[in-house]
């Protein structure tokens, strides 16, 4: 099983474009829908408004039938006829309000359920072990995804149901009236040089010919809008990280006072996606001169071609109404893709995200995400934590340990001991299994028995008790347990609060938020505690509560702490220097070194 150190930026990135390998896309999209297990409802769904559509499509024909009793009583000016046929409209109407008001309603629905499903079948492959950060480090098609998640999904569910239910009713619409329009249409005669021609429905290919010029001339215009679409979402979601950066980081930003060097930043990035919304805005009013040009002839065109019939033959109004009518029908049907080139090509741009997402996620399905990375191998130990021949190297700093192989009995304690720049971090995320190189063997206990701290520990928004039992579900906690656990770190203050629902890190200190991950492993009470300088947060006050819990409640738990040495004596019995090599090769030992953030 490969490591995702061996996927490149470039073997996740798709290799088809906006415009190409559409059907490649349809094939995806349909395999994701039928991931998600609601597939049933959504087919209820779909079946019904395929009914109500049916339904509706009747009902226009007779409506469209209406016309000609209508306007020939108008002609005779038949009063009793002519409120009867309003009566006759009242009904008809009715019907149609009713079958209408249901489409609505089945129409939003379905919607709702194929964002559900898409978000489900989306979240279930990205959000596994590991595969959300080998994703990030992917590149470009790793960025952003809550675009993809939020904004792509929620616009790829509404375009496929508007776009899906549009053309099914018009092309039902179109297979209902080019029958009553080719029979009212029928026996046209034209006399050329003697000769007589008779031209079946004639009406009809004045509809075809119309419609079929006016989408040739669309799709001509406007097809350059796929790709201008997919570049300028993905434009929006660079513009709208920054902005989420900068509000996230506000009081870092503040402290710098670097107001204004983030206001350039996010000027550029707004910059950017302004050339792409002027290409946008640039083919798009090209394509309304055809659209809305062809909107326009569409008022005249139906009786124009209808005038041949009228002025020689003893055609009425009402069936000159029906006719037009008719045409108009056919014609709207026909003019479908006119209507909707620009919904059409955002929402192939929008599928094209989506599905390159996708399949970025799927071509991690058979990588061990939660490997390290490089040529470090893992291996799940029972009970103790090994570490053998552990090197990383980057173009700064070569880091290893003093001692070539360690060995921690379960409920050992040690500190791997090392100044600021002396590569902590990086040894940590090795021994997380988060280094994207290194060399040597590592041998950790299962993942559910060993607990992370980083330096600066991870708060999740959400209600307090979530955030203390977090990755696991408050509910499998009793609140008991969680109040014994705050008590435990110095934070009994903060019991009354566990139902209240906040941004935990914006609201709490910096010790109070590392307090807080400490009562999280009072908690769970993993057997083992791996630290990144974990305890340097803490103030004396917190850090006494800690250093009593993990001496007291937690002393059997094994610990792995790589730090500066600043904790007091006796927290960790043995220690093992840090040592750094200089890109030439030159060692030193940190041991003794000035203690460093």
């Amino acid at each position: 099983m490969s490591s995702p150190s061996s996927l490149k930026s470039q073997d996740l990135a798709p290799e088809d474009r906006p415009d190409a390998g559409f059907i490649g896309q349809l094939r995806d999209f349909a395999r994701l829908l039928r991931r998600d297990h609601q597939g049933r409802a959504l087919m209820g769904l779909i079946g019904g408004i395929v009914v109500v559509i049916g339904l509706t499509a009747f009902m226009q024909i007779q409506l469209n039938a209406w016309n000609q009793p209508f306007y020939d009583a108008l002609t005779r000016k038949d009063f009793a006829a002519f409120l009867t046929q309003l009566g006759v409209f009242g009904i008809l109407a009715g019907l149609l309000l009713v079958l209408n008001v249901s489409q609505t309603w089945i129409d939003r629905t379905l919607k709702l359920s194929l964002r559900r499903g898409l978000v489900a079948s989306v979240l279930a492959s990205w959000l596994v072990p590991g595969k959300a950060l080998a994703l990030a480090r992917a590149g470009r098609i790793g960025e952003n995804p809550d675009q993809r998640l939020q904004a792509d999904i929620d616009l790829l569910a509404d375009l496929t149901v508007a776009l899906g239910v549009g053309l099914f009713q018009a092309s039902l619409l179109l297979f209902s009236f080019i029958g009553v329009l080719w029979h009212h249409s029928e026996g046209l005669t034209i006399t050329l040089s003697g000769h007589t021609y008779v031209i079946p429905g004639f009406m009809v290919w004045c509809a075809l010919a119309y419609a079929g010029l006016a989408s040739w001339l669309s799709w001509r215009v406007g097809r350059r809008l796929v790709p201008m679409t997919a570049e300028s979402a993905a434009r929006e979601a660079d513009f709208r990280f920054e902005i989420v950066r900068v509000n996230e980081a506000a009081e870092k930003v503040t402290l710098a006072r670097g107001e204004a060097a983030e206001a350039r930043r996010i000027e550029a990035a707004f910059a950017r996606l302004v050339v792409m919304l002027k290409s946008v805005i640039r083919a798009t009013v090209g394509l309304t001169w055809v659209t809305a040009g062809s909107g326009w002839l569409t008022q005249i065109a139906p009786i124009v071609a209808a005038a041949p019939f009228y002025f020689s033959t003893d055609m009425t109004i009402g069936e000159l109404m029906l006719v037009v009518g008719a045409f108009n029908q056919v014609q709207g049907s026909l003019r479908w893709f006119i209507n909707n080139f620009a919904s059409i090509a955002t929402w192939r741009a929008t599928l094209f995200r989506v599905i390159a997402f996708q399949r970025a996620l799927d071509r991690l399905e058979g990588v061990d995400c939660t490997a390290a990375q490089g040529n470090i191998t893992r291996a799940i130990s029972s009970g103790g934590i090994e570490i053998s021949g552990l090197r990383i190297a980057t173009p700064q700093i070569t880091v290893r340990l003093s001692e070539d192989h360690i060995r921690l009995a379960p409920g050992e304690r040690m500190l791997l001991r090392g100044s600021s720049g002396s590569g902590k971090t990086l040894l940590f995320r090795a021994i997380a299994g988060l280094a994207e190189e290194g060399e040597g063997c590592l041998a950790l206990p299962a993942p559910e028995r060993v607990q992370f701290i980083p330096t600066r520990a991870y708060l999740p928004p959400g209600r307090l008790c979530d955030v203390l039992a977090y990755p696991d579900a408050a509910e499998s906690f009793p609140r008991e347990r969680m109040v014994s656990a705050l008590a435990a770190v110095g934070l009994a203050g903060l019991s009354s609060q566990l139902e209240e629902e906040h941004h935990w890190a914006r609201n709490l200190g910096e010790s109070d938020k590392q307090s807080l991950a400490f009562a999280r492993v009072a908690l769970h009470r993993p057997d083992w505690l791996v630290m990144d300088d974990a305890l340097i947060s803490l103030d004396p006050d917190a850090l006494a509560h800690v250093l009593t819990l993990l001496h007291g409640e937690l002393k059997d738990m094994g610990m792995l702490d790589i730090g500066n040495g600043a904790t007091p004596p006796g927290v960790f019995p043995r220690e093992v220097a840090i040592v750094t090599e200089a890109p030439q090769g030159t060692a030193s030992e940190v041991a003794g070194s000035e203690p460093g953030a």
